[in-house]
């Protein structure tokens, strides 16, 4: 029972998802050997599953990128503008 209620846990916090808001993407050196372009703008937003932060954060660091904001995706975007 207790390894049933500890699995059940896991997987609800997995099944987050979390929007980045990023700056600063750009075609560079690592990007060229991938199969797609890097769109260039102001700023992108990414959904990024919960277990897969930590990978995505380096990746966009690696892309001479820079995280502005982290927010859980179903919470409203206004009260995150007004924070800044």
């Amino acid at each position: 029972m207790l390894g049933q209620y500890a699995t059940s846990q896991a997987s609800s916090i997995d099944s987050r998802i979390f929007v980045y808001e990023v700056t600063g993407l750009a075609q560079n050196e690592v990007t060229d050997s991938q199969q797609f372009a890097i769109r260039s703008s102001d700023r992108q937003q990414m959904q990024v599953p919960f277990h897969r932060m930590n990978e995505v954060m380096r990746r966009i660091t690696k892309l001479g990128g820079e995280i502005v904001n982290i927010r859980p995706l179903n919470s409203p975007e206004s009260s995150a503008s007004a924070e800044e």
